[in-house]
């Protein structure tokens, strides 16, 4: 028909925007220009894409469908396009890659800098989502890999366990169960202050429903959207918080206590978009998460 990339361009632009205007400032193309291509294209098509009647434009049922192809066709020459420049020795490339915030305290220093250390060429983005937002990106072929937690996942999600994370009652150098060694009751973090990640994190209500699980109301006293900020409250007040036990291990003025009964563990995992070229750099950052993980002594995975 005569269509150039551009064009899929200005219709998912003129979509996404609603608006001619907002659509034509984001290309860096006259108005005029944008109305002019779109009209050209519904004569090609000999049907109407958009509706502009109303004080949103709008897709017609024909303009969704046809979006909806242009959007994957778009998706799969990005991705050819990576593939070509693809270099397999690494001694050039790049690797999106996003992590769920708590990975942030203790995995993806190591594995970055590892990484670093043995691709220097490799360009390494690393963003920090929740865990339906890297889904939804690698959909949208934003990243190449994922690592957050196995579970329920979106269609086209492909996983590979990593190991099981544990969270446990974690206490610094000032809290009075900073010297006990046995498992502590549940039951007797009841009205206990506590410090925790706030609700915008996946593992706060994972930590939520334990309590409610078990009759146990303890006193939240702070809540923080920083896991840092936590692990600093926690070291350098009488506070005590639930973390992964990781987190810990990495503070040496932090110490866990082991619950009784235990949070239940989660299984980290890798994820991916389903039958996505995989270059070489986002199968050297795999090989080496996982031998990382391998001699660094974390559970394994189920």
């Amino acid at each position: 028909m005569g269509f150039e990339l551009r064009h899929l361009r200005y219709l998912i632009a003129v979509a996404e925007h609603g608006s001619f205007t907002r659509a034509a400032e984001a290309l860096h193309i006259s108005q005029p220009t944008l109305s002019q291509q779109i009209k050209q294209m519904e004569r090609v098509m000999g049907t109407q894409l958009l509706d502009r009647t109303g004080r949103a434009v709008r897709l017609t049922d024909a303009g969704e469908t046809y979006v909806h192809y242009a959007r994957r066709a778009l998706q799969e020459l990005a991705t050819a396009e990576r593939a070509v420049h693809d270099v397999a020795d690494l001694s050039r490339g790049s690797l999106r890659l996003a992590v769920t915030p708590t990975f942030t305290a203790y995995l993806i220093g190591p594995l970055a800098g590892q990484f670093h250390s043995r691709h220097p060429h490799i360009g390494l983005s690393i963003r920090e989502l929740t865990q339906d937002r890297i889904e939804s990106a690698l959909l949208a072929d934003d990243l190449d890999l994922g690592i957050a937690f196995h579970g329920s996942h979106l269609p086209g999600i492909t996983t590979g366990d990593l190991f099981t994370e544990a969270l446990s009652l974690v206490v610094g150098t000032h809290h009075p169960y900073a010297d006990r060694t046995g498992p502590l009751p549940v039951r007797e973090l009841e009205g206990c202050p506590l410090a925790l990640l706030s609700s915008d994190f996946a593992t706060r209500g994972h930590i939520d429903t334990y309590f409610g699980r078990h009759h146990t109301t303890p006193h939240i006293a702070v809540e923080a959207n920083s896991i840092n900020a936590v692990t600093e409250i926690v070291r350098r007040t009488p506070l005590a918080s639930v973390l992964p036990e990781a987190v810990a291990h990495d503070h040496p003025h932090l110490h866990t206590v082991p619950l009784d009964l235990p949070l239940p563990e989660r299984t980290v995992a890798l994820l991916r978009r389903s039958g996505s070229y995989q270059s070489a750099a986002a199968r050297a950052f795999a090989r080496l998460t996982r031998q990382w993980v391998a001699s660094s002594g974390y559970p394994a995975s189920p």
